[in-house]
């Protein structure tokens, strides 16, 4: 990759941040901000928290002022996909604003799910993740807003469509702007090597009216490719040759994958028009692979049948594509390729590890801090990241760890490799290496208490067994889970599972003790899984309550989470002021 590459992309990403941090607090003027920007959630009780959080950063002024922030859920039932969030969203903006909405610029934001991958998200959402940058910090929501800054001054009436969990950096020539100003829908396009295509949507562009490679470039896109085999790449002639030192990649050979797309308002009236064709939703829809596979010129109505990428095959997903299909074909599907760019993704704990602690690059570009808004952190740390927290200056945190909204005591040490969120760690504790801690208030009993629920970072929560019968299958911290609940006393015959009794995994097992404070809740798990890693035994006290993962957010308690929250908030700004 050049300097100049990574120069021209820090100094645009600094540009938009600034822009952003200018407009925090204040009213935007006519056409300087979002009129609307809407949050999905995936149900009531993630609608509350969204809404919640999104008023108090307003009355805090870290927002922009003046546009209406919209949360929207999804009905309840089945799940429904982005694409029928995405639906759901623009009868839920039709209802609220009826004609005006002709004349509005929207933000949609898919934020909807239970974060599975990345477990401290799953609560308060992944929209509202903390980041180690700015000034009130930074949440995902802000560097959302911050990266797309430039957008609503240069697009008609729309919707702009963008998942929670994903950034997009990019820099263009000066005398370039990225516009939505086209009929149908817009997508913006990143350069990547083929094996980033497999896992993502990819163009297949007119590459006849490609004469030069530049920063930006507008083109028009014959069809769309959903994780796409190499073969099926190729075949298709999606595969690009590389020409220029523009991009930020070693390969020779790359294809254009997809993350943010636009469409114009007669687009989404069209969509909402397919909305009352399709009835009451009943399957998972895809915004991305079900929407934008039905557009350009050689689009076929072939991928209607194939589901190899659906996590779940429902019986009318099919009949639901294809009504999709040609109530699309022919709409136009514009892109524009941003050559100087690049597309990161934090959705998983190892994403957000490796980012927030090992990638330098991504780090030099937004300017990421070691420590951001925290206090009495030890200034020999390194390689780690301290957000929203309160450390006394003993503290260790060794190198590829993150701690966030948390109270660590004098001589507690964290391991590497370690996710620490939401906790309160007692003097004098040491925590593993490669562990992630979360401690979550729930409602047990009509009264306040503390879960904190703990796992291996490589751990995953979304693997199932069909019985306790199978535990062995499971892997917790490197160990199959039958053998943990020796060290803890239990057999696998008692093990409870919340919800689905046929889907036994790591996040419906209800191994982690209800407490009833903060400390003895993150001391006593932290016993427990001591105990797995030094051969011991460890059991819960009798008749203690055990959750889930899953147990912790159908109660969990909001306000409680949201108080401590303010409270930690008010503690380091004193603390900063007594510095």
């Amino acid at each position: 990759m050049s300097r100049d590459f990574d120069r021209k992309l820090q100094t645009a990403t600094r540009e938009k941040l600034r822009k952003l941090d200018s407009l925090r607090g204040r009213e935007a003027g006519p056409g300087e901000f979002w009129d609307v920007v809407v949050v999905s959630a995936v149900d009531e009780s993630q609608r509350e928290a969204y809404e919640l959080q999104i008023r108090e950063k307003a009355e805090r002024k870290e927002l922009p002022l003046g546009a209406h922030y919209k949360v929207f859920s999804d009905p309840p039932g089945c799940k429904i996909g982005n694409g029928g969030s995405t639906l759901c969203a623009l009868k839920q903006l039709n209802d609220i604003y009826g004609k005006t909405l002709s004349n509005l610029r929207i933000l949609l934001i898919h934020a909807g799910g239970y974060s599975q991958r990345l477990p401290n998200a799953s609560a308060l959402g992944k929209i509202l993740m903390p980041l180690p940058l700015g000034d009130p910090i930074y949440q995902m929501l802000e560097l959302k807003l911050a990266m797309y800054v430039d957008f609503p001054s240069n697009m008609r009436p729309g919707v702009l469509v963008t998942c929670a969990d994903d950034i997009e950096l990019y820099s263009i020539a000066e005398e370039d702007t990225v516009r939505f100003d086209k009929p149908g829908f817009t997508a913006l396009a990143h350069p990547s090597p083929l094996s980033v295509g497999t896992t993502h949507g990819v163009f297949v562009l007119d590459l006849n009216e490609r004469s030069s490679f530049s920063e930006m470039e507008n083109a028009s896109c014959l069809c769309f490719l959903h994780k796409p085999s190499i073969h099926k790449m190729r075949d298709s002639g999606a595969v690009c040759r590389k020409q220029s030192d523009l991009f930020s990649m070693s390969d020779s050979e790359f294809v254009y994958t997809d993350s943010t797309y636009y469409m114009d308002f007669d687009t989404a009236k069209s969509l909402l028009n397919l909305l009352s064709e399709l009835g009451p939703l009943n399957c998972e829809i895809d915004a991305y692979g079900d929407f934008l596979q039905a557009l350009g010129p050689k689009a076929t109505i072939e991928y209607t049948k194939n589901t190899a990428n659906v996590t779940k095959e429902e019986s009318g997903l099919i009949e639901v594509r294809q009504k999709i299909f040609h109530h699309l074909k022919g709409t136009p599907l514009n892109v524009i390729l941003l050559n100087s760019s690049k597309f990161y993704h934090i959705g998983t704990t190892s994403e957000y590890l490796f980012h927030l602690t090992e990638d330098q690059a991504f780090q030099r570009e937004l300017g990421l801090l070691s420590s951001a808004f925290s206090v009495n952190v030890n200034e020999n740390l390194s390689g780690c990241c301290i957000m929203f927290s309160v450390l006394d200056p003993s503290c260790s945190v060794e190198a590829g760890s993150v701690v966030e909204y948390s109270r660590l005591e004098r001589g507690v040490s964290v391991g590497g490799g370690s996710i620490v969120s939401s906790c309160w760690v007692s003097s004098g504790l040491s925590l593993p290496a490669g562990a992630f801690l979360h401690t979550l208030c729930v409602c047990h009993q009509r009264q306040t208490r503390f879960v904190t629920v703990f796992f291996g970072i490589q751990d995953n929560l979304k693997k199932s067994v069909a019985s306790p019968a199978y535990l062995e299958e499971l892997q917790f911290f490197g160990f199959n889970l039958t053998k943990c609940l020796s060290h803890w006393g239990m057999e696998k015959e008692s093990i409870k599972f919340s919800g689905d009794a046929s889907s036994c995994s790591l996040w419906n097992a209800c191994l982690f003790p209800v407490c009833p404070d903060q400390q003895s809740s993150f001391s006593m798990s932290l016993g427990m899984l001591q105990a797995i890693l030094n051969g011991s035994t460890s059991p819960p006290p009798r008749d203690t309550v055990l959750m889930s993962m899953q147990d912790c957010l159908l109660c969990k308690d909001l306000e409680e989470m949201l108080k401590l929250k303010k409270e930690l908030h008010r503690n380091i700004k004193q603390g900063k002021l007594s510095i």
